[in-house]
């Protein structure tokens, strides 16, 4: 009996952090994991792939460098979507936000935003679901609300996309699933792989010294924070830990709030989350801001970059006294006010470059996995399964691939754009 090659085609993240694009094909049926967006001065895209040889899309998180570019593909055509309910929930205000922003750029405009979100089917996760030859799943991936992995199985193939993924657990969510079987195939993320996250434990015992002893002074805490998970697991932190102080959350946090409290059950622990929320004052408008700048307690406010957002508004009230703090619990892409405040202790005050009086510092919540994390999850595969490193440096992409081949004896690739292989 003739095997029938499934085909894996990488058309974004290869060698680079942004615009993820996968496509898995068998005989019948074309599967695009993902179609995100790299957010540059101008948006770019992945490789170009026509609509009509996508039979479906899997949307595994809604983070715009994995979502961004999915109305591409209901300018003409409404292609299913599959993904959990509240990736789209958290997805539509994400890509709404890029349209604004980047609509210049873009082919599409909010139409084809609706089109795809009329074309969705929720998936919960371990459910399984056909196309054509092809039979898929999603497996929870830890990294955000909602966020999954997808599980391929085509011509007898077993392949995993583990997308963005983390495999320890947080306040706000379980780690990853990796109960795979044996694997064909697996395509992982490398974010991080030169990295060793701290111990989550240490890490939240030093974030909470820091926090109250600033608060406790009379200061005020900013905690810049990304609006899709890191804001709400920054208050489910806070409230595990008898933080005795307001707690105020602030811009898209709390739409983002407001969608996670319909969907609790894709939370690690639904009553902390529920309470956390609860417990926090949500901003409601500018008179707010003002008080709650002057007042002692923490404030969680996007951008977690301080690029824009009402934590731009805040670091120029926070920033100009000594007994006030802003700390960074996400990472600092070079370039972005948040980076040049943590690098050099600077940033726009009254409408010039100033230095900060209050404490800087920065925390590692990261969302996804670590060097260890990494390693730990490729020794313990099973079958003989052929991996391929994506969605990091090229650096990263390169050294993870030749520990991976040296140290546990699979085959890996870290594959360019445009590569293509049969499993």
């Amino acid at each position: 009996m003739k095997t029938i090659p499934t085909k894996i085609s990488f058309l974004g993240g290869a060698r680079e952090v942004g615009r993820a694009a996968v496509t898995v094909k068998s005989e019948k049926t074309q599967l695009l994991l993902d179609y995100g967006v790299m957010l540059d001065s101008e948006p770019g895209f992945p490789m170009h792939i026509p609509p009509k040889e996508v039979d479906a899309i899997i949307l595994t998180h809604s983070h715009l460098d994995h979502s961004g570019g999915i109305p591409l593909f209901h300018i003409q055509e409404k292609k299913p979507v599959y993904g959990t309910q509240l990736t789209f929930d958290l997805a539509k205000p994400l890509i709404s936000d890029f349209i604004h922003l980047s609509g210049y750029y873009l082919s599409f405009e909010y139409l084809e935003l609706q089109t795809m979100l009329r074309s969705t089917i929720h998936l919960d996760f371990r459910k399984e679901e056909t196309i054509g030859d092809m039979k898929f799943q999603l497996l929870n991936s830890g990294h955000l609300p909602g966020g999954a992995q997808a599980l391929v199985e085509a011509n007898g193939k077993r392949i995993v996309y583990t997308s963005d993924y983390n495999t320890r657990e947080t306040r706000l969510l379980s780690g990853a699933d990796r109960d795979y079987g044996n694997l064909d195939a697996l395509i992982i993320e490398s974010t991080y792989a030169d990295e060793v996250h701290p111990d989550r434990a240490e890490l939240e015992k030093e974030f909470m010294e820091s926090v109250n002893e600033v608060v406790e002074n009379g200061g005020t805490a900013l905690i810049p924070a990304f609006s899709v998970g890191r804001s709400q697991e920054i208050a489910c932190v806070l409230a595990a830990n008898h933080f005795e102080y307001p707690v105020a959350m602030d811009g898209m946090a709390r739409e983002a709030n407001r969608i996670m409290m319909n969907h609790p059950s894709y939370m690690r622990d639904p009553k902390l989350f529920m309470n956390a929320l609860h417990s926090a004052a949500w901003v409601e408008g500018w008179k707010d801001r003002r008080t709650i700048a002057r007042k002692q307690g923490a404030i969680i406010s996007p951008a977690g970059m301080l690029k824009g957002g009402p934590a731009a508004f805040y670091i120029q009230k926070v920033g100009k006294k000594s007994q006030n703090a802003v700390f960074l619990v996400g990472y600092q892409i070079p370039g972005t006010p948040g980076r040049e405040l943590l690098d050099e202790g600077k940033c726009v005050i009254d409408g010039k470059v100033q230095k900060v009086k209050a404490q800087v510092k920065r925390f590692d919540f990261s969302s996804h996995s670590g060097g260890n994390d990494l390693k730990e999850a490729v020794k313990e595969l099973k079958g003989n399964p052929v991996v391929y490193v994506v969605h990091g440096e090229e650096n990263n992409c390169e050294m993870f691939t030749e520990w991976i081949k040296t140290e546990v004896g699979l085959e890996a690739v870290a594959p360019k754009t445009g590569d293509a292989f049969t499993v």
